[in-house]
């Protein structure tokens, strides 16, 4: 039992030095912009937007007010059946300068997840050196867009993207979205996305992602991810296997996100995107649940038992504590690093057990079940499953 307990907190303290190793590596966009406009790239800002009426318009307002000079605005409108297309109506019509652009989405076809098909016809409407996508639930500081295309053009990459400020108001925000950048910042050395050339490890936050048009147009664009539902990963994999060069930004500054806005909308996205994260690989999967368990859940119950027996001896009480401290400080850290609530990172044990039913919920719907629904589509591309 002792040498269980002190393989655990190896693998605590090996992903709290990965942690630290993250955090000092992950910079923020540099602040100065490109002087001369007449040498200022064409970008085209790309948004999909499919039944976003909580947050187009503040999200297409802050587009609409970027300090750069040279940018085209395309929304896609997906098919929504709320108030989106209303409301892009009413601020194209408020628009003075031919500035903002909206388009309606085809029907999708069958092989395609909804935001691939709608970034796919934005790529192809676009008109830009650099083209940018992003999700109609962020919102945009007027320099976002400069900063991010003086990072572009000083580190010669081909895709850029960031760790937004994620909002979080209610409970189940403040407790499973932080996991997030939890599960990034721990167990990928980001250094290695963009040193390594392998493929598989790849890092992108589809809320934010830059092209350099010859490299997007090289990989197919979307089309290259139709049947991937986590397409951010899967296009930053499409770039490393063209040679490209792949960077992330601390986005703290520039960009934040409400991604979702209570307990339906975290229990679906998450369930929607954590198996197929992992490849539909069955196997990863109960590894990473078996981890959770060992690593973050059973030292909370070895402390329970220990004080219940008043055994307090180090294998059954003291190394567990440890373990519980390790796991926090990880998680203050990042909430620190990252303004997330303290609230739920002190509760970083219950996110543990919302994470274990996500996964196993995740797996039921693709195996067992139709697959994973999201704003009215079923999607499942695994080949299992009814």
């Amino acid at each position: 039992m002792l040498i269980y307990q002190l393989i655990i907190v190896c693998c605590l303290l090996a992903f709290l030095a990965i942690l630290l190793w993250n955090l000092g590596e992950l910079s923020a966009l540099p602040k100065k912009v490109p002087e001369e406009e007449g040498t200022l790239p064409l970008v085209s800002v790309l948004v999909p937007a499919r039944n976003e009426e909580n947050s187009i318009e503040r999200c297409i307002t802050s587009l609409l007010h970027q300090d750069y000079a040279n940018y085209e605005l395309i929304v896609l409108n997906d098919g929504s059946t709320d108030r989106t297309g209303q409301i892009l109506e009413k601020l194209s019509l408020s628009v003075d300068q031919p500035l903002l652009r909206v388009i309606d989405g085809k029907p999708l076809p069958e092989g395609w997840h909804g935001k691939a098909w709608a970034c796919s016809q934005l790529g192809e409407a676009a008109r830009g050196d650099f083209l940018l996508f992003t999700d109609a639930d962020t919102s945009h500081s007027p320099d976002s867009l400069s900063r991010s295309v003086a990072a572009m053009q000083k580190s010669g990459a081909d895709m850029l993207s960031m760790t937004p400020r994620q909002e979080m108001q209610s409970f189940w925000e403040k407790l499973v979205v932080p996991l997030i950048y939890f599960i990034l910042l721990c167990y990928l050395p980001l250094k290695l996305v963009h040193a390594s050339p392998v493929p598989s490890l790849c890092f992108a936050n589809g809320q934010f992602l830059m092209f350099r048009r010859k490299m997007y147009e090289e990989i197919r664009g979307h089309g290259s991810v139709r049947t991937n539902l986590v397409e951010d990963v899967g296009l930053c994999k499409a770039v490393k296997r063209q040679a490209g060069k792949v960077l992330s930004y601390n986005g703290m500054e520039t960009v934040s996100c409400r991604m979702y806005r209570n307990f339906a909308e975290v229990w679906q996205g998450f369930s929607k995107n954590l198996f197929a994260g992992l490849g539909y690989n069955t196997p990863l999967l109960f590894i990473l649940m078996v981890i959770t368990v060992l690593v973050y859940i059973a030292p909370y119950g070895f402390l329970i038992s220990s004080v219940a027996q008043a055994d307090f001896s180090p294998v059954y009480f003291w190394l567990p504590l440890l373990q519980v401290l390790v796991a926090l400080v990880s998680r203050l850290l990042i909430a620190g690093q990252f303004s997330q609530p303290l609230s739920g990172a002190l509760l970083h044990v219950f996110s543990q057990v919302a994470l274990l039913g996500i996964a196993a919920n995740s797996f039921f719907l693709v195996t067992f079940g139709k697959g994973s629904q999201w704003k009215g589509r079923r999607y499942n591309f695994s080949g299992k499953g009814g």
